[in-house]
C-alpha cells in the first residue's frame, strides 16, 4: 500500500477529501524517487490499484511510467506492466462542508461546528461528510475483495490517501479499532499473506510466518530535501 505524493493542497494545508488537486513540485520529485526504488528492487506489480483522485491518480500513472521509461515493458517472465484499475473505494475522507478548506477558513465560515470540534475527541457529523464507520466499511469491503480475487502469486500496488489508508490496514489486520497511523506521502506499508491458509482455524491463525508486515510507514527512499509536513 502506497501513499500519494504531496499535492497542491497538502502545501497549502487543505482539507482535501474529494477534491482533485494535482501533485506539486515536491510531490512529483517524491514519486519519482519512489518509483526509481522500486525498479531498483525489482518490485513488480501484477496488479495495480488506485484512488481515482487526481493526486493518487498521478501519482499511479508516474510510478508507472518510471517503469516504461526504464524499458521495463514485461517482468523477468515476460508478463506485462498491467494497466492501473481504479476503485472509489481507495477515496480519500468524503469531508463535506470542509473540503477544499483549511482549518482558519473553516472556523470563520463554520465557527460553531469547528468550535465544537475543537471541545471533544468524539466523533461528531460534518454535514454532507461520511461518517466513520462508512469509511471503515468500504475499506473491509476493499480488503474482502482482494482476498477473494487474488491469489499467493499476486504482487500489489495499491496508491491510496492517508486517511483511509489506516482504516484499511485496520481492516487487513483485522482490528476491531482503526489506528491512527503516520503516513508520510510516497511511503510504503507491505505485507506479505498466504492466501491459502487465510482462512482456516487452528495453530496457522497464529503463525507469524504466514502473516508479515514487511515495512511500515517507510520512505527511506526520500532525502530530507524530498519530505515535507502538511496533510
Amino acid at each position: 500500500m502506497l501513499r500519494h505524493g504531496q499535492s497542491w493542497g497538502n502545501l497549502q494545508q487543505r482539507m482535501q477529501g474529494h477534491g482533485e488537486e494535482a501533485l506539486s513540485r515536491l510531490g512529483q520529485q517524491q514519486v519519482q524517487r519512489l518509483g526509481q526504488r522500486l525498479l531498483a528492487e525489482s518490485w513488480w506489480p501484477s496488479q495495480i490499484y488506485s484512488s481515482p483522485l487526481r493526486r493518487a491518480q498521478q501519482t499511479a500513472e508516474q510510478l508507472r511510467g518510471v517503469f516504461l521509461a526504464a524499458g521495463a515493458g514485461a517482468d523477468g517472465s515476460g508478463c506485462p506492466l498491467p494497466p492501473v484499475q481504479y476503485d472509489s473505494a481507495l477515496e480519500e475522507f468524503q469531508n463535506g462542508i470542509f473540503q477544499g478548506l483549511t482549518w482558519p477558513e473553516a472556523q470563520i465560515h463554520y465557527p460553531e461546528l469547528c468550535q465544537s470540534l475543537e471541545a471533544t475527541l468524539d466523533w461528531l457529523p460534518i454535514p454532507g461528510a461520511e461518517s466513520l464507520i462508512e469509511g471503515r466499511q468500504r475499506a473491509h469491503g476493499f480488503i474482502q475483495q482482494l482476498l477473494q480475487r487474488h491469489m499467493n502469486c499476486d504482487h500489489i500496488w495499491i496508491i491510496t490517501h492517508q486517511w483511509i489508508l489506516q482504516h484499511l490496514i485496520a481492516a487487513l489486520l483485522e482490528c476491531h479499532h482503526s489506528w491512527k497511523i503516520p503516513a508520510d506521502f510516497t511511503a510504503l506499508f507491505e505485507f506479505s499473506l498466504d492466501r491459502d491458509r487465510w482462512h482456516c482455524s487452528g495453530h496457522n491463525q497464529f503463525n507469524t510466518e504466514l502473516w508479515q508486515i514487511c515495512r511500515f510507514n517507510d520512505a527511506s527512499h526520500l532525502a530530507t530535501d524530498l519530505r515535507a509536513a502538511g496533510q
